[in-house]
């Protein structure tokens, strides 16, 4: 039996208020992994944006709309993660960091970029091949770009953000000269806040990877053409600040962005809030794979309600729903290339993928509201006998909530198509069901339980609500 112990977390008193920065900017760290960036650069660009606001003199209202279109501006990146590796045919966590350092304005230098991304690290033909792809597919930046921009501004609007924050998401990747996406707009025709968010993304990123002076000559160069000229002077002014820049390293990045939200107007969620950001971000989960639509949310519901079965009270079903809302979060972090294979991971794609629940562990963690189910979340490809993944829990080390989620999970992911086979039918799914449960890897009382709701709902796919 592993000896590993779960982690310690303080407990929740249910019902109480939680302040929406809090939450949000823990979640970042997961849109971080997606975009393949260093975890902490949404954290970081906040900072950095909410200083421009500040120079600016922006009003308390402005300065929420640009706080919350800060912690969310890559909300739809995973939306567009499929398409990227499929094209590149390559790692959509490498390539998407390597092109955004990239001048789309300087077409030859995007076009030897593009070509040293194809393929990754496949020969010279694959290269060609991959190359010749992207070049030959219509729009297919402005494609790429409206994607994900219109499902981070949609996010906002669901989680009842103002329109400046949906707007500042949407125009995010518009540049001053007018040559950006999606719309091509061009200079003061660009929300602000939108100008404030592009600037601070690109100037968090070749801080942490190049250093203040490499980030201050992008600046430069860039003033008029992708960036406003008066928002690049704000932070070329910023040049010998250097503790200011140094402190962005720091490990108390969470306390920094949440002290920077407008007090006057400070966001807090109840119960019902949690679950609403729990179910925006289960669909950003979703959306990183054409086959994995609505997963999260079927898993969630499955769960619930056979915790309803087997007699948990309105608190723990609702634990054990988040839990299967967020249970995949950590996949975010995995290659589109491993997610979307048509065909078996071999060993190195395996040990990448098992890694998805410590990753997720690791994110819920981060969420003190969250802290009550992480451990559950992490444990659904666990079984009774040992043989699951990443830790290897076996029997009493897995409670009953471990138990439902791993048997949702596995239920949701027979019945629907994969991509190397079609999803099966509902008979043959409940089969292999029972099986593990009679081979002692799946509990069979939760097993029982799924039985009797699933004769509850005359034989049909358990649905998400």
């Amino acid at each position: 039996m592993s000896e590993f112990e779960p982690p310690s977390v303080a407990p929740r008193v249910a019902g109480a208020s939680v302040l929406l920065s809090e939450v949000l900017s823990a979640l970042s760290h997961a849109l971080d992994l997606t975009e393949g960036q260093p975890l902490g650069h949404t954290e970081r660009t906040c900072l950095i944006g909410m200083r421009i606001g500040a120079e600016l003199g922006l009003s308390a209202e402005e300065r929420s709309a640009l706080y919350y279109a800060l912690l969310l501006k890559d909300a739809g990146c995973s939306s567009n993660a499929s398409k990227m590796a499929l094209l590149f045919a390559a790692d959509d966590r490498a390539v998407k960091p390597a092109m955004k350092e990239v001048d789309w304005h300087q077409r030859l230098v995007l076009a030897a970029k593009t070509f040293r991304n194809a393929a990754g690290d496949a020969g010279l033909l694959q290269k060609v091949r991959a190359f010749l792809t992207i070049a030959q597919t219509e729009d297919m930046t402005k494609d790429l770009i409206a994607l994900r921009c219109d499902r981070g501004a949609l996010i906002a609007q669901r989680l009842g953000f103002p329109e400046a924050t949906s707007q500042a998401i949407y125009s995010l990747d518009e540049h001053w000269c007018g040559l950006g996406y999606a719309r091509g707009l061009s200079g003061k025709d660009i929300p602000l806040l939108a100008r404030i968010c592009n600037l601070a993304q690109t100037a968090e990123a070749f801080h942490d990877a190049h250093g203040l002076n490499a980030m201050l000559r992008v600046v430069k160069k860039r003033s008029g053409t992708w960036f406003d000229p008066q928002l690049a002077a704000i932070v070329a002014g910023w040049k010998q600040d250097r503790a200011w820049w140094q402190s962005l390293a720091g490990a108390d990045l969470n306390d920094r962005v949440v002290a920077e939200e407008p007090s006057a107007l400070t966001r807090t969620v109840d119960e019902e809030g949690l679950d609403e950001v729990a179910r925006a971000f289960a669909d950003i989960i979703d959306a990183k794979s054409p086959y994995t639509f609505q997963h999260s949310r079927r898993v969630a519901d499955v769960s619930r309600q056979l915790a309803v079965a087997l007699g948990a009270d309105e608190e723990e079903a609702r634990r054990i729903y988040r839990a299967g809302l967020l249970h995949d979060i950590g996949k975010l972090g995995v290659s589109n290339r491993i997610l979307d294979k048509d065909g078996k991971l071999d060993a190195q794609e395996w040990v990448q993928m098992k890694k998805h629940p410590q990753h997720s562990l690791s994110i819920l963690l981060r969420v003190t509201a969250f802290g009550d189910f992480a451990w559950t979340a992490a444990l659904h490809h666990e079984k009774l006998d040992g043989s699951g993944y990443p830790y290897g829990l076996k029997d009493k080390q897995l409670d009953q909530a471990a138990r439902i989620l791993a048997v949702s999970d596995i239920f949701d992911a027979l019945i629907s198509d994969r991509p190397y086979r079609a999803g099966m039918p509902i008979e043959r799914v409940m089969s292999i069901i029972s099986a593990d449960a009679e081979s002692g890897k799946l509990c069979a009382t939760v097993v029982g339980a799924l039985k009797a709701v699933q004769l509850q709902s005359s034989g049909a796919p358990l649905q998400s609500s």
